[in-house]
């Protein structure tokens, strides 16, 4: 939606509501609904303001401490929330309301570097010093309960019932049972400017996958967190509830592959006609894996995944179309692409795509040399493993010489910073695990 076509909506009547959003450190919509007069009148010449521990805050929205940008000494003072009008979209999932994404800036302009859209700003930056961008898809998978958000919450996410009772991976009988919903999401996502590919069910009870065409960088992150948050807020409107977290149970995890291609600027499609930049970009991704996990996996749960047959990776490996490698090259042609295989469906994908791009800039730069493909089981392989914990891959992250080079100690601090509070969140607290284990037997 252009801007011209915003102010034709809101004068007939059809448009009173904009959604001004920031895309927060986990990679949720954080902002404010605006009347859209307002938002005509005063955001679109002038901005908005947001309070700064917005990129601040834990995943239950409390101030927390050590971060150097904000804090209570600080006074937690606000920040600039600059309208990007390419992002203008309609949700027709909601009566009258149209999509703003924003940048965040200080008062005087300068962008807030740690935020998730300005981190990947940065990396796009790089690479459009030397004429290229990125093409980017991802691809999330969720899972399905019959139960409301609220009754979920109640239960204490306890004896759900999933949307379907037996694996329905590619089948379309078990998929037909939920398609009324999973169909409206796929037109209410078509219906806000995004091209939907497909959906396909999964291997998990009542899991399934919507899958959108690839696009520039920036605009596939975009797309990743409104439709994320979408899913969620359809899913609430006919009284069921999903999640993207990335190991809800033991059975399989949900996931985020990542796609990634270079493009010339003529066009070229850089990873299929030039092996030394197809090499290069591989052999970085393989380098910098484990140091990098913190972008990929920034959560306790997102290392659950990481188990042996699980579809999830465990070794730094990558092959050809080969599902046991932690990056899979598939694609044939000008469709040649890296597939991360390791973020689940809780990453930012803001970080995750930078983690991407900087890591291949690193290979191409540096010319490292590729290993050859995997080929095989990676699963039983002697190749080196992933992060297994948060704490380890946190400890990686800070010691990464890539990191502070491609984002600057700002940010690598600051998602240090964020890591901790995660651990110390979860070491402190009391799991059902140990009760079941100690109430009695111990």
């Amino acid at each position: 939606m252009t801007l011209g076509e915003l102010r034709e909506q809101v004068a007939l009547g059809a448009v009173d509501t904009v959604l001004l959003a920031i895309a927060d450190m986990p990679g949720r919509l954080m902002g404010k609904r605006l009347t859209a007069e307002h938002f005509l009148d005063e955001v679109v010449p002038h901005a908005a303001e947001g309070c700064d521990y917005l990129l601040a805050n834990d995943v239950e929205n409390t101030p927390v401490d050590g971060y150097a940008m904000t804090g209570w000494e600080k006074g937690y003072g606000d920040f600039v929330m600059k309208p990007d009008l390419d992002t203008l979209r309609p949700l027709p999932w909601l009566e009258g309301t149209v999509l703003c994404m924003a940048d965040v800036e200080w008062e005087d302009g300068e962008p807030v570097a740690v935020s998730p859209r300005q981190i990947l700003r940065r990396q796009l930056e790089r690479l459009a010093e030397r004429g290229w961008s990125a093409l980017v898809a991802t691809e999330l998978e969720f899972l399905l309960f019959r139960q409301s958000y609220e009754e979920a919450w109640r239960s204490g996410y306890r004896d759900l019932d999933p949307a379907n009772l037996y694996n329905v991976d590619y089948s379309i009988l078990g998929t037909s049972r939920v398609e009324p919903l999973i169909r409206r999401i796929r037109n209410s996502m078509a219906g806000a400017g995004m091209r939907v590919e497909s959906s396909k069910g999964e291997c998990n009870l009542g899991q399934h996958e919507i899958n959108f065409r690839c696009a520039d960088a920036l605009t596939t992150a975009d797309q990743h967190v409104i439709y994320k948050n979408g899913a969620k807020e359809i899913a609430a409107q006919e009284g069921m509830a999903l999640t993207f977290m990335a190991k809800f149970n033991e059975r399989e995890g949900n996931s985020c592959h990542v796609h990634c291609s270079l493009v010339g600027a003529d066009g070229r499609p850089l990873l299929a006609e030039d092996e030394r930049v197809f090499e290069g970009f591989l052999a970085g991704q393989l380098a910098c894996l484990r140091e990098l996990t913190l972008l990929y996996a920034p959560n306790v749960n997102s290392y659950k995944r990481f188990a042996k047959g699980s579809f999830a990776p465990t070794a730094v490996a990558w092959g050809h179309d080969n599902r046991t490698c932690a990056l899979r090259v598939v694609g044939h042609g000008a469709s040649r692409r890296v597939e991360n295989r390791l973020p689940g469906a809780d990453v930012n994908p803001y970080l995750a795509i930078a983690a991407m791009i900087a890591a291949g800039m690193h290979g191409i730069d540096r010319g490292l040399e590729l290993e050859p493909a995997f080929e095989g089981n990676a699963y039983e392989s002697d190749k080196p493993h992933v992060p297994s914990t948060l704490r380890d891959a946190r400890e990686l992250f800070g010691q990464s010489r890539v990191a502070r080079e491609a984002f600057g100690d700002e940010v690598v601090d600051h998602y240090l910073n964020a890591a901790r509070v995660e651990l110390e969140a979860f070491d402190a607290a009391v799991t059902d695990w140990e009760r079941y284990r100690g109430f009695e037997r111990l």
